[in-house]
């Protein structure tokens, strides 16, 4: 993730992340043993406060790299951001902070879009590549104004029908530490190429605690750049149904979307009020995970 990492990592630091004037945090940028190490003195440099983390031998699935991420840090709220190429919107850091301050026992989650005209199983099929890509963000200046993100993307998968649709996955999660230590973390037996289903059972894992509320980000995003990565742009469905065996074999029985009722917490930017609806077909619509 040469090419897309830096723009995550920006999208997560100062100034482009607003309203965090007296927060105090790292980022972590882990590198789960990629045969090409991350360059983190260049990373290092994008920002304060940033750090690059290298695992090795803790195999392809990521939830062993995030446990150890987690663990390295001593700060009393976690964010998660799976993968590196999923840049987010302007206000994350501020909003989900604030949402933490009301309720600190929830799980607080942006919805997930992919760039492109379709989600990237889909789009890549017609022509959809980094080159193309990297034009759609220069068409909007980004990163001048973040949240014209949403001009240039589409639903994902774990939320096909917009703001207030079901939502059955977070790929930008906030949730206390003590949360995340009483979940037990990403569950470490997920070993399939990204993880397989991991980040769904840890999304549901989340919903089903007795204790713990749901807050989505109204109006804000997290953005999956193109990179041919092993689950957000995996085309082949045989590579699904193996996600899909490894989950009914750790679990006992099929996977199951978690049945949602959040609370919304932010303002509907005029970029993102095309989502306020389902899509339909054309430009702007998406295909499941």
């Amino acid at each position: 993730m040469a090419r897309e990492l830096p723009r995550t990592v920006q999208s997560l630091c100062r100034p482009y992340q607003r309203g965090i004037d007296s927060l105090v945090y790292e980022i972590v940028v882990v590198d789960n043993g990629s045969p090409v190490p991350v360059d983190a003195p260049s990373i290092e440099a994008i920002g304060p406060g940033i750090r690059v983390l290298r695992t090795e031998g803790l195999g392809m699935s990521p939830a062993k790299a995030v446990n150890r991420a987690v663990a390295s840090t001593t700060g009393r709220t976690v964010g998660i951001v799976l993968d590196g190429a999923r840049m987010v919107t302007p206000g994350v850091l501020a909003l989900a902070g604030a949402a933490l301050a009301v309720d600190g026992s929830a799980m607080v989650t942006t919805l997930a879009w992919h760039l492109g005209p379709a989600h990237q199983t889909i789009s890549q099929q017609s022509g959809y590549c980094a080159e193309v890509e990297d034009g759609l963000l220069e068409s909007i200046a980004w990163p001048q104004d973040g949240y014209r993100l949403f001009e240039i993307a589409a639903l994902a998968g774990s939320n096909t029908q917009g703001w207030f649709g079901p939502v059955n996955e977070s790929c930008c999660t906030f949730l206390s530490r003590q949360s995340f230590d009483d979940l037990g973390g990403y569950d470490e037996s997920f070993a399939a190429p990204g993880g397989g289903y991991v980040n769904l059972d840890f999304f549901l894992r989340a919903t089903e605690r007795p204790h713990g509320g749901v807050v989505v980000l109204l109006g804000e995003g997290s953005f999956h750049q193109i990179h041919g990565g092993a689950s957000s742009n995996a085309v082949d469905p045989e590579r699904w149904r193996t996600f899909a065996a490894e989950y009914e074999a750790l679990r006992g029985h099929a996977y199951a979307p978690p049945t949602v009722d959040p609370l919304y917490v932010g303002r509907l930017r005029p970029a993102a009020a095309r989502f306020l609806s389902p899509p339909g077909p054309g430009p702007g619509g998406t295909g499941g995970e």
